[in-house]
């Protein structure tokens, strides 16, 4: 029977119908002000999702969920991977019982050696095998982030962004390379208003100057073609040489029409830069002259004075249809001789400066000059991280990973390097980020400053109810004492750093900084920090970025001369703590480890369309020069007081991140045990000896058994990264050839500067191709770098010639050992095989002096060997009497 329901009167209390008590109402009210708490704690406490699950937590409006997610790797590949990983151990522990009780009496110098080589090859496989233990995957919501900061008709919140692009000879780095990624920059998917471009000059070259100052004028019809019709890349070169179809989706004869007339602008652009730069190949003697006569101030490269030029952004420069653009400076630091300048560290620490001068966004994004925009959005992906109310303010950088343009689709090279930024990288994003690779990243201005990560505010805890607070005050008064002193000494050491989260005022009167807290560091230590610039301390202490108001254009530009003057860092923290570090040719490993021992986290972020594309040297000389740099800035780090295997102890950097850093600063050590073992298979094949004694049943299971679990990690790898098997092969190949080489010539190079004092300049990678696609490839220009690989791969295939030819005279039961030793050598020239086939496929521009010393070492090293032998007995040698009177 179904019962009428009751009419209510409002006025009247529940209770007065039976629906409910009093208690009822009062645990509502609860319940709702818990939740609301919940929400509170979700919005402002800075949790991790993965840390706060709450089957209560109330569900959030799309405008305030999270701006990110994590997308672990699924169970059904992680767990056979981890499962691997310590059988590979085991492996290696019984591999080595064996190998060490069972020395070879006849060959025991080659035995030790390759015990040796082994047991460090071991070892820098642990050191890169466990930093991917826990492998990790991002997605981000660029609709959250507009329905977030994007509100109908207010002003976007979005925070600014500061762009550095930064270049040094446009001989080598092509102005039209330059200018393509400086106008997919200003055609960035972002407020124009939060935009600035800095260009840095470190040559002060006037054509870098007038190329610019024809990309200003193009952008001005540009940038806006690009956002009326939405196109992907916004870099014109890459845009106009794709071969699509650009007809198949855009029907609107409008954009047709403009199309084309803005491909005829583009060509008629590339003809006034490439008149440029034929120009500058014939510098005047009295070197180049402005537009009024006056001498350019960077005649001489080495003594000029500071020069900033702003393009865009001033004077009500618009584009052709009246609409703001964003802002384009352009920067030249000043030079003098008897001062260190510090390469790039050094030009991105003067960015910095003059950055936080001019517009003093609280991001910074830095690309090469050759690493253009290929996805207008990517500033969104990274503001997806950065201003995510959950986790936004611990995170000092936004990695993205490298992809580039112009490469073959053998890659013989390895330039893509894929197995580094699709399997190493996103298993440092599970751990504490991924390490700063020099290009492509979006970092927070105020951990370039050396500040510690903000610390985590924990809940407060649950007491139990059942006892009174007397009681609970009495147990805990104890646990806070020992608490209290142990916390004491980490506060007094933080103090200083807390300054960053309240805005002191500077005592020198700034205009514009008001604030009513005192100051807490006093300013004499904030010139010792950060130089003797007022208006860029002042600028440090605003978290949020923004300009003092009141002061004028010619002031800030006054004071952005002086902080990229060349003494301005004496006697301050610049490339110690602040900014850039200095002390490496790879200054980008140092400035992200130190960011993280600071206790910050990083994040890698894949879109699905990549974010930034480069170009990559083509050819092997090329390729070999970039290696050696990497290399000498790793060993320069090893050797220094940053190493990570014995600084920043007892602060904010996790054990497994400490282990991938160790393994990209002694990676060159491995170019020794590399070239031993690569040698050891000719030198078997040469003697007859082997490294192994005579192989029983249990012996070849674990010989087999190490094969295997090698193997099926690999494949696991390639399976959970999504790295293809053409290219993990090609990183093993590389990793060879660069091994024996670049790493080589980088570890004594370095040893020879850290210890003997003898600088050695790196060479700027060319960053066009020459006349056709892919025609440099094979080509080898003059380097010493050559020699090792060659060496190798010539007394290899003499070691394999003569093994099979001692085989053959001696008859059938000489095969069998053979096996073994030929297997060695094929995997050394497999190996080499990129540069066999460079080699062969291009005999007429192989410079004959690498072959003559080539052939010539390996013929020296063959026939000492043969007339040396150390495996020789001299004891078996029997003298017998001639029977001739010599009397």
């Amino acid at each position: 029977m179904i019962v009428p329901p009751r009419p209510m009167d409002p006025k009247k209390d529940l209770a007065d119908y039976g629906y409910g008590t009093v208690a009822w109402k009062e645990r509502m009210e609860d319940w709702k002000r818990k939740q609301n708490e919940k929400l509170q704690v979700v919005k402002h406490e800075g949790y991790n999702r993965d840390e706060f699950e709450d089957p209560d937590l109330p569900v959030m409006d799309e405008g305030r969920q999270p701006l990110s997610r994590k997308l672990p790797i699924p169970s059904s590949k992680i767990n056979p991977y981890r499962l691997i990983i310590l059988l590979r151990l085991v492996v290696l522990v019984l591999f080595f019982h064996y190998r060490i009780l069972h020395p070879v009496n006849d060959a025991y110098v080659l035995w030790l050696l390759s015990v040796i080589c082994e047991i460090w090859f071991a070892v820098s496989w642990i050191l890169d095998q466990f930093p991917k233990w826990c492998p990790i995957e991002r997605e981000t919501y660029l609709d959250r982030l507009s329905l977030r900061y994007e509100k109908e008709g207010k002003p976007s919140e979005l925070a600014s962004v500061d762009i550095f692009v930064s270049t040094v000879d446009p001989l080598k780095e092509p102005p039209l390379i330059t200018a393509n990624t400086v106008l997919s920059i200003l055609s960035v998917d972002y407020p124009v208003d939060k935009v600035a471009c800095y260009v840095s000059d470190d040559g002060a070259a006037m054509l870098t100057f007038e190329a610019l100052s024809e990309t200003s004028e193009f952008a001005r019809k540009w940038v806006p073609f690009c956002k009326k019709f939405s196109i992907e890349p916004r870099a014109p070169e890459w845009y106009f040489s794709q071969k699509v179809d650009y007809l198949r989706d855009k029907v609107d004869p409008a954009f047709v029409r403009e199309r084309r007339a803005m491909k005829r602008e583009y060509e008629e652009f590339k003809v006034r830069i490439n008149g440029l730069v034929s120009t500058a190949q014939k510098v005047p003697e009295e070197g180049w002259t402005m537009q009024d006569g006056t001498p350019w101030p960077g005649n001489n490269i080495r003594d000029h004075p500071g020069m900033i030029q702003v393009f865009l952004g001033h004077d009500g420069v618009r584009d052709i249809e009246g609409n703001e653009l964003p802002r384009l400076i352009y920067v030249s630091r000043e030079k003098r001789p008897g001062f260190d300048h510090h390469k790039k560290a050094g030009a991105m620490n003067a960015l910095v400066r003059v950055s936080a001068i001019i517009s003093n966004a609280p991001f910074l994004l830095n690309v090469d000059c050759d690493h253009y925009i290929n996805n207008s959005k990517a500033l969104r992906e990274a503001m997806c991280f950065m201003m995510d109310p959950i986790s936004g303010k611990k995170i000092c950088y936004v990695q993205f990973p490298q992809r580039f343009d112009g490469i073959d689709r053998h890659d013989r090279y390895s330039n893509r390097n894929v197995v580094f930024f699709d399997i190493n990288m996103k298993g440092l994003d599970g751990i504490q980020g991924p390490i700063y690779v020099g290009t492509g990243c979006v970092f927070r201005r105020q951990a370039l400053y050396g500040y510690d990560a903000p610390v985590k505010k924990k809940p407060p805890r649950r007491t139990c109810n059942c006892l009174p607070k007397w009681c609970c005050c009495c147990c805990c008064r104890s646990k806070k004492k020992n608490k209290k002193s142990k916390s004491n000494d980490k506060k007094n050491n933080k103090e200083v750093t807390k300054q960053i989260y309240a805005l002191e005022n500077i005592e020198e009167g700034i205009e514009g900084i008001d604030n009513e807290k005192s100051s807490l560091m006093p300013q004499i230590k904030f010139e010792k920090k950060f130089g003797q610039s007022p208006v860029f301390i002042a600028s440090t202490l605003m978290e949020d970025g923004g300009v003092p108001k009141g002061a004028t254009t010619a002031s800030l530009l006054k004071e952005a001369i002086h902080v990229i003057s060349c003494g301005y860092e004496d006697k301050t923290d610049w490339g110690k703590e602040v900014g850039w570090i200095y002390g490496s040719v790879t200054e980008d490993i140092l400035t992200g480890f130190k960011m993280h021992c600071h206790g910050w986290r990083s994040v890698y972020c894949i879109p699905k369309r990549p974010a930034f594309k480069g170009s990559a040297p083509i050819n092997l000389s090329d390729r070999l020069h970039q290696v050696l740099r990497w290399a000498l800035g790793s060993v320069e780090i090893f050797l220094s007081r940053h190493c990570p295997i014995w600084y920043g102890y007892g602060c904010g950097l996790k054990p497994l991140e400490r282990f991938s850093y160790i393994a990209s600063v002694v990676y060159p050590l491995t170019s020794i045990p590399l070239l031993i073992y690569c040698t050891l298979p000719a030198v078997c094949l040469l003697t007859g000896k082997f490294i192994v004694p005579e192989i029983s049943n249990y012996a070849s299971l674990l010989f087999m058994s190490l094969f295997v679990v090698i193997a099926v990690t690999s494949i696991l790898e390639m399976q959970w990264g999504g790295v293809g098997i053409h290219d993990w092969w090609r990183n093993e190949q590389f990793w060879v050839i660069g091994g024996v080489s670049s790493h080589l010539f980088a570890l004594f190079q370095g040893l020879l500067k850290v210890l003997a004092g003898v600088n050695t300049n790196f060479t700027v990678t060319s960053k066009g191709g020459d006349d056709g696609e892919f025609s440099e490839l094979y080509l080898f220009k003059w380097t010493s770098l050559l020699i090792p690989p060659m060496t190798l791969l010539i007394i290899n295939v003499i070691g394999v010639i003569v093994g099979v030819s001692d085989a053959i005279s001696n008859g059938y039961d000489s095969w069998g050992p053979l096996f073994g030793r030929l297997f060695f050598a094929i995997w050394v020239i497999v190996h080499l095989y990129p540069f066999l086939k460079g080699l062969m496929g291009k005999q007429d521009r192989l410079p004959t002096i690498i072959v003559v010393w080539s052939i010539l070492l390996a013929s020296i090293l063959s026939l000492l060997w043969a007339r040396v032998n150390p495996f020789v007995s001299k004891g078996d040698i029997v003298l017998e009497v001639c029977g001739l009177d010599c009397d």
